[in-house]
């Protein structure tokens, strides 16, 4: 057995634009969208009942060993996406951070190994990780975001495009209404490129997102933060989608250390909703995959 046959079979291209119009429809009607780090987490979200699951850029670097912000190497990230989409049998969209690589040609070569691989939509970020300038010029972005439209159009597949702009992130400009101003620019532009919704994590209040949504003039996806609204109120304030980003890793991570600590001091081991091994086990047989 060679290692490229233990490595799963993607999807045709055929499949991967049914599964992207079948994405766009559920934006259509106003989508929550849980965030997977692996294939494992990715197979309970469907089976906890999601009709789409997104994968998380940081969960995949954290699960790998790796810090968040374009360190992780495209070719684990996209591993780690192929075996996200061999678990499931729904709609998968890929955060892809910044596209990993500065130029369009790097985004497009991206974009199209994520759509080869299965990805139904993606994420693509503003975010240049660089301290000094922590946003691609506007135009720069335009043409990386329209490298990407062109790339997954080529491959016929009618890619779910989410266009993320870090503004609120990185508390851009001096005051909230320049942060704003600056947030609906980006967001008409990437939308006249190409994108399918302008993507603002950072915002949550719903005042904000109606605001946003009204300035841009097209669909605009948001993140749930711990302690703020729910996702009724954001999208009843016109957000089409919202995400809970690496929420639900880093949830796990805090029950995983509660029980730890209390495996540690004192020597017991009585987690309180344990799935059954058969189940999980379940999951991943051949029947159930394939």
């Amino acid at each position: 057995m060679t290692l490229e046959s233990l490595q799963p079979s993607p999807p045709s291209l055929t499949e991967t634009a049914a599964r992207a119009e079948q994405l766009r429809a559920l934006h259509a009607s106003g989508l929550v969208l849980p965030n997977a780090w692996d294939a494992l987490s990715a197979r309970l979200l469907q089976e906890a009942g999601f009709s789409a699951i997104g994968t998380t850029s940081a969960g995949v670097a954290f699960a790998l060993g790796q810090p968040d912000g374009q360190v992780l190497p495209r070719a684990d990230g996209l591993q780690a996406l192929a075996r996200m989409v061999a678990a499931v049998q729904v709609p998968v969209t890929a955060d892809l951070e910044a596209g990993y690589g500065h130029s369009p040609e790097d985004v497009a070569q991206t974009v199209q190994a994520a759509v080869e691989l299965g990805a139904a939509g993606v994420n693509l970020e503003d975010a240049t990780g660089e301290a000094h300038a922590p946003l691609y010029p506007l135009a720069a972005q335009v043409a990386r975001l329209t490298a990407a439209r062109e790339a997954a159009d080529a491959l016929g597949v009618p890619l779910y495009l989410n266009a993320r702009t870090d503004t609120y992130f990185t508390a851009f400009g001096q005051d909230p209404a320049e942060r704003l101003a600056e947030t609906i620019r980006r967001g008409r532009a990437y939308l006249q490129a190409g994108a399918d919704s302008a993507f603002v994590p950072g915002v949550i209040d719903p005042a904000t997102v109606q605001a946003l949504r009204e300035g841009i003039g097209g669909p605009v996806a948001v993140m749930l933060q711990a302690g703020g609204p729910g996702a009724p109120e954001l999208l009843a304030a016109g957000a089409c989608r919202v995400s809970v980003g690496p929420g639900l890793l880093l949830a796990a991570l805090g029950h995983l250390a509660q029980l730890a600590q209390t495996l540690r001091t004192g020597g017991t081991f009585t987690p309180p909703a344990a799935l059954p091994f058969a189940q999980v086990q379940g999951w991943f047989s051949p029947a159930a995959v394939s």
